[in-house]
């Protein structure tokens, strides 16, 4: 049983995505928000991505700009990557946990609040020249 499950293992990493990429788990700002301004970058190379992300007016346009520098730092320093090369092959975002908060209301009823949270992946690739 150990051999399998050591290559399973091996098979796993065998074929894992090679490409460079930076997760931010639990953004607390609505994935519905978040998804519009990954929209806007997705196909992107990384210089115009990071220059649309500073004028976009969005709440989401923060967090999305740090994931993506981050996955640049990460295509830098662990692939031997050029910044000017990359391009953002994926953007994603999935729902988190929700966070539920009640507000009252008259007549002694209550309203429910869902304050919701995200999980944004960005996942860079080289320009095939």
């Amino acid at each position: 049983m150990a051999t399998r499950i050591r290559e399973k293992a091996a098979q796993r990493k065998a074929n894992a995505d090679k490409r460079p990429k930076a997760v931010a788990k639990y953004v607390r700002i609505s994935p519905y928000k978040v998804r519009i301004v990954l929209d806007i970058i997705r196909g992107a190379k990384y210089t115009d991505a990071v220059a649309i992300l500073k004028n976009t007016p969005k709440a989401a346009s923060e967090p999305v700009l740090k994931l993506v520098n981050s996955a640049a730092a990460n295509a830098e320093n662990n692939m031997n990557l050029s910044k000017s090369d990359l391009f953002i092959a994926e953007a994603f975002c999935d729902q988190g946990p929700i966070l539920k908060r009640i507000n009252p209301v008259s007549h002694g009823r209550a309203h429910r609040i869902n304050k919701r949270t995200s999980h944004i992946t960005v996942i860079l690739d080289t320009v095939n020249a």
